[in-house]
């Protein structure tokens, strides 16, 4: 419209001819005429894209969208994918007409009320549930700007959360997140529910069957609670983690925090998690979150000893007296030199010990938390 504008302001206010805009614009003077007589900017539609080559597919298309609906967001192709699995049939045509088929398709799968869903809203009793998620936020500890991963605790009845940094997502991070998360929280609620964590869920069956990581399950025994994995790509099933993290990005993370190290962070933003407890109760309007946790509170398993969140591996001294743990070499004593040693690291310590109990076990403290390719 600001084309069309500016040649009938040089025409009619400036008294500029057809050619003299047409020759200065470097168009053609019939399409100058034609924008001095227009009062809107001319659209071009077309009623219906042909595509020919298409033809003879388009029931192979739409039998492979009908299929892939059902299957998880995740698993089914996108357009380009689906133009590949065309030409590896024959299809000679371009991607375009196949992107506007998809599109269309899915417009009209959309819009049609027989495949509308429908959700039931989730509800929770106190010291029923627990949601966990991961998040990755930007911070400054040391004066260095890194990203930090943030373990997302929400109980789901009082909607109290809890949050605490780590460099990494490892198992023993994870083990630690609950340690410090249930001592927050003064129990251990009845079930927590995650997303299918490489350091949670080690293999994925039809449904919600699932085949929980060993050393996790130990974790879940030693607290008491049940573990339970969301169907994949179905993240409302934990909404209340999910979708509070950029309010927790907001809230927390902006603009960008600046520490010391890991230790002073997580400190903080315990603090912050009981401040922002005095916010109103998102379905309980008449009370804060801190009024519903106050009644949830009592309802938590109690924690009678935290768990060693371990994780454990055998290996080999080497013959310069290094142990390689987790693409890190450490120095043990000279005894040890070609011996098997346990090593167990923690989010916060290293512990080696010889299998064969003759020396005692040294403890290599690192804290505050490093990345896993930085030395000690």
């Amino acid at each position: 419209m600001e084309f069309i504008a500016e040649i009938r302001r040089r025409h009619f206010v400036g008294g500029e001819s057809v050619s003299a805009i047409a020759r200065d614009l470097q168009l053609s003077r019939p399409t100058v005429r034609k924008a001095l007589k227009a009062l809107a900017e001319p659209t071009y539609t077309r009623q219906r894209q042909p595509a020919p080559k298409l033809g003879g597919f388009v029931a192979q298309l739409g039998q492979w969208l009908d299929i892939e609906a059902r299957l998880p967001r995740r698993q089914r192709r996108t357009a380009a994918r689906l133009f590949e699995g065309l030409q590896a049939e024959g299809y000679r045509g371009s991607y375009d007409p196949v992107q506007r088929f998809v599109k269309r398709w899915k417009a009209g799968r959309s819009a049609s009320p027989g495949v509308a869903q429908a959700f039931v809203p989730l509800a929770f009793r106190p010291g029923e549930t627990c949601q966990f998620d991961w998040s990755h936020e930007e911070v400054e500890l040391g004066g260095t700007p890194q990203t930090v991963k943030l373990a997302h605790f929400r109980l789901a009845y009082s909607r109290q959360m809890f949050v605490v940094a780590y460099p990494r997502e490892t198992q023993e991070m994870v083990f630690d997140a609950h340690v410090r998360a249930f001592a927050f929280f003064g129990g251990a609620p009845t079930r927590m529910v995650y997303d299918n964590l490489k350091t949670v869920v080690d293999a994925i069956f039809t449904g919600k069957e699932r085949q929980f990581n060993r050393r996790f399950l130990t974790l879940a025994n030693h607290y008491l609670f049940e573990p339970a994995a969301c169907t994949p790509a179905a993240g409302w099933e934990k909404g209340q983690v999910e979708n509070p993290v950029g309010n927790v990005r907001e809230w927390l993370f902006t603009p960008r925090l600046r520490f010391a190290g890991f230790a002073e962070m997580n400190a903080w933003l315990a603090t912050r998690c009981h401040e922002l407890a005095g916010r109103r109760h998102p379905a309980e309007t008449a009370r804060t979150v801190a009024e519903c946790f106050a009644e949830e509170r009592p309802l938590l398993r109690p924690v009678t000893a935290a768990f060693d969140g371990y994780v454990e591996q055998v290996l080999r001294v080497s013959g310069t007296c290094l142990a390689r743990v987790d693409r890190n070499s450490y120095s043990v004593p000279a005894q040890w030199a070609g011996k098997a040693v346990s090593a167990r690291l923690t989010a916060d310590a290293l512990r080696v010990s010889i299998t064969i109990q003759k020396f005692p076990p040294i403890n290599i403290q690192f804290f505050p938390l490093v990345k896993a390719d930085q030395g000690f």
